[in-house]
């Protein structure tokens, strides 16, 4: 008999204020090539359903991935006992507005359907740009990832929910190693898998991605002679792909709920960030827009609702460089009485929902990318997350690059191999100088955020244009 949640919650004998089931299937593949020669195709299915429990203003959880009814039966049963004992000891009683009626459905947009392209034509692919990427006999290693994801959820509740919602994400990584004597560099297509997007086989298209892999040859072989970044106090300028990292770890992890509340203290680390913050903390300068936004079509988190059924919507988290508004769930609203987004995310289906970016970006400004190199004497130019380390705080962190070029009188001069910096957030925030326009403005994305316990890994989005800062350390 076909497994049909709408069925399945009728079926069974629920107890407590508010029960929720959450049906998760995913398949994800990963294909890959190594020096011109296919070395990876492997795909794993998981499936299973979450089932929450409201009880007495306690929320308890139960998860399997046999979906027989005597199976669901048996986890609501558990997650209803849980509720129960939590009950008598309380920390904090929830209403049932935690889990708002929703219904509705999401697809992710695609131009071209993957069922298009075989594994054979894939890996074909993959190899191409192997060759393509090795530019020079100094090229001495290359490869060519894919990561494909087919996923869905369906969420039905006693109040009426439900939603489905399917996901279609590729996650791709192009990288070359250049070696010339002691010298060994390696560049990649804008960082490790930050081509992450909701996409279909148009992520394929082999004449662009040629173009961009010859582009990550020729710059691997140019670190092998290129001079170290001076260390300085300087101009900095950014590119999109190194401000998926910068916002991601200094303003994307500090402004959820569950960290400023202490949940995620023990493993994922805290936050500088106090509630009392929200509404008065000068996080950066007024060229500082920053919107959570799950509604922007392509990016990595799109979504219409949330695991705990809030509808997404765009908000702006950081306005003219005020923090007016933070990462917290529904759950973490009513604790801490601060205003929250659409954020209550689960990883898969035996993972109870916690509080997470989604798309998190910083809005366009109004400088073109050559206004901003030929407003600066002196300064350097990095593209592409190589390295990162942050306190536990998200205070004081040192990020380092791939690739970088010296600006001198206006202009950009010569590469720079091994670009790091390090500043503390809010003033690296606040010597923000210049935000570069639309057309600087790039879509990017990282499929491997961690946070919990136990751990989930979740998708993640950040779009940004070019950005400029001042009087920042290099080294």
């Amino acid at each position: 008999m076909e497994f049909d949640l709408h069925k399945i919650i009728k079926s069974l004998n629920l107890k407590g204020d508010w029960t929720g089931l959450r049906e998760v299937r995913e398949k994800t593949t990963m294909r890959s090539a190594r020096d011109g020669k296919p070395e990876l195709n492997e795909s794993d299915i998981s499936h299973g359903v979450m089932i929450e429990v409201l009880h007495k203003g306690q929320i308890a959880y139960a998860a399997t991935n046999d979906l027989s009814l005597a199976a669901l039966q048996s986890a609501a049963d558990r997650a209803y006992a849980q509720a129960e004992m939590m009950s008598r000891f309380p920390v904090f009683i929830f209403d049932e507005s935690v889990r708002p009626k929703a219904q509705g459905n999401f697809s992710s947009p695609f131009q071209k359907d993957m069922n298009l392209m075989s594994a054979g034509d894939i890996n074909h692919f993959l190899v191409d740009i192997c060759n393509t990427l090795k530019v020079s006999d100094k090229i001495i290693n290359t490869t060519a990832t894919a990561r494909i994801i087919d996923s869905w959820t369906r969420f039905v509740s006693t109040n009426g929910s439900d939603v489905f919602q399917e996901y279609n994400i590729i996650a791709t990584d192009y990288v070359a190693t250049a070696k010339d004597g002691n010298e060994v560099q390696k560049r990649s297509d804008n960082g490790s898998f930050a081509r992450s997007h909701q996409a279909g086989a148009e992520v394929f298209d082999i004449e662009s991605v040629k173009k961009r892999a010859h582009v990550v040859g020729e710059q691997a072989i140019d670190l092998l002679s290129a001079i170290n970044c001076p260390t300085e106090t300087t101009n900095m300028v950014l590119a999109p792909d190194q401000m998926l990292l910068q916002i991601h770890e200094s303003i994307g992890h500090p402004l959820e709920v569950d960290r400023i509340l202490g949940d995620e203290r023990n493993y994922a680390g805290s936050s500088f960030v106090k509630l009392s913050d929200i509404g008065t903390l000068q996080y950066g300068s007024k060229l500082l827009n920053i919107t959570f936004d799950p509604t922007r079509k392509g990016q990595m988190a799109d979504y219409r609702f949330d695991d705990a059924g809030l509808e997404a919507k765009k908000e702006y988290i950081i306005k003219e460089g005020l923090l007016v508004r933070a990462e917290g769930s529904t759950e973490s609203q009513q604790r801490s009485g601060v205003p929250g987004v659409a954020n209550f995310r689960a990883a898969s289906w035996n993972r109870q929902a916690i509080d997470r970016m989604a798309n998190l970006n910083l809005e366009p400004g109004d400088s073109s990318f050559d206004d901003i190199i030929s407003s600066i004497d002196r300064g350097i130019y990095m593209e592409s997350n190589r390295s990162w380390s942050i306190d536990d705080y998200r205070r004081k962190f040192q990020f380092g690059c791939e690739y970088g070029k010296l600006i001198e009188n206006g202009k950009l001069t010569k590469t720079v191999k091994n670009p790091n910096y390090k500043a503390i957030t809010t003033q690296f925030w606040n010597s923000l100088k210049a935000v570069g326009d639309a057309s600087t403005f790039q879509m990017y994305g990282t499929p491997f955020c961690g946070k919990g316990e136990p751990n989930q890994i979740m998708r993640v989005g950040h779009a940004s244009p070019v950005a400029h800062f001042r009087d920042i350390d290099v080294f």
